[in-house]
């Protein structure tokens, strides 16, 4: 009797397991793109001609850097240089985010028109006046542009830091692209440091 009963609890032991099922799940298609993650071959820098540049956009609420490239007219003088390189820049931050970085998650608070002129008579020579005075501008927005430009070996001041003012007699701060701006750009205080004319 006991002989007969042991292939009936084989059966029963092996039955305990977990089978596969045959009802079909959909869980949507898997993420074809991590979050702020570019494929090097949709590269703005490397499909268009001109001088390689990097702007800083925000990507999951931090600065993230992104490869560009601008035309700058050859033959300006070295001041002059500068001026139209940050205004390229600044075009950069404002233009619409392309396709592919619209998927990974990337935009930018930087707004449309805005415009840049080297230093009145009495600035450092290095500084850079907006046509909106940096207090007004939103926390993310100052944070791109403060960013982008000390990231800049053509608009970068004393040791990668920036000299940002608005329109003629408003004030100069300098600014550093510190690891909490980066970071937490909407946020964290760009600790603007007062600048004095000369």
């Amino acid at each position: 009797m006991g002989l007969l009963l042991l292939p009936l609890l084989a059966t029963a032991l092996a039955g305990c397991g977990i089978r596969a099922t045959q009802v079909p799940t959909d869980f949507g298609p898997a993420p074809s793109r991590l979050p702020c993650s570019l494929p090097a071959a949709e590269s703005t820098a490397s499909a268009d001609p001109g001088i390689p540049v990097q702007v800083f956009l925000v990507c999951a609420e931090q600065l993230v850097a992104v490869d560009r490239s601008v035309r700058i007219s050859g033959g300006a003088a070295e001041a002059e240089r500068r001026v139209a390189v940050a205004q390229s820049l600044l075009d950069e931050l404002s233009a619409k985010p392309t396709s592919p970085e619209t998927t990974a998650g990337y935009s930018t608070g930087v707004r449309e028109g805005l415009r840049v002129v080297g230093p009145d008579a009495r600035d450092p020579e290095n500084t850079f006046r907006l046509s909106v005075p940096p207090k007004r501008l939103g926390p993310a927005e100052l944070a791109q542009i403060i960013c982008t430009f000390a990231d800049s070996e053509a608009t970068a001041a004393d040791n990668g830091t920036i000299i940002l003012g608005g329109p003629a007699a408003t004030p100069l701060n300098r600014y550093t692209c510190t690891t909490g701006l980066r970071t937490h750009p909407a946020s964290q205080d760009p600790e603007p440091k007062a600048v004095g004319k000369s």
